[in-house]
């Protein structure tokens, strides 16, 4: 069966030659992705239903765009501390946001996510 050309390896800075068909040498392999053991455990169904409706009767406008002086209806339950950092899914520690503004913070949340890998 013929093999793979030789390609770098994608750890910035390494060029090795990687001759196996995959993407890094030996010295850069990634760790196989699994849940950290302290990962918070999101809330589902019926349980997490009525929080979005207690929510959204509390406040039903979008906090960042109210704070803005704008009027948004608000359609997104959003954690203010995030899970993956730490965040709990209670009720002090969400917030209403308008599908652009949830957006936005995750954009945010998911590029310092990424800068701390």
């Amino acid at each position: 069966m013929p093999q793979a050309a030789p390609k770098p390896c994608t750890a910035p800075g390494c060029g090795v030659l990687v001759r196996d068909g995959g993407n890094r040498c030996s010295a850069h392999q990634r760790e196989a992705w699994t849940r950290k053991a302290t990962a918070t455990k999101r809330v589902t169904g019926r349980k997490l239903q009525a929080m979005r409706a207690a929510l959204f009767q509390s406040s039903p406008l979008c906090v960042q765009c109210e704070a803005a002086g704008r009027v948004v209806l608000a359609t997104q339950r959003d954690h203010i501390k995030p899970l993956a950092e730490g965040g709990t899914d209670d009720s002090d520690n969400t917030q209403a946001l308008c599908h652009a503004c949830h957006e936005a913070k995750s954009k945010t949340e998911s590029a310092r996510a990424r800068r701390r890998w």
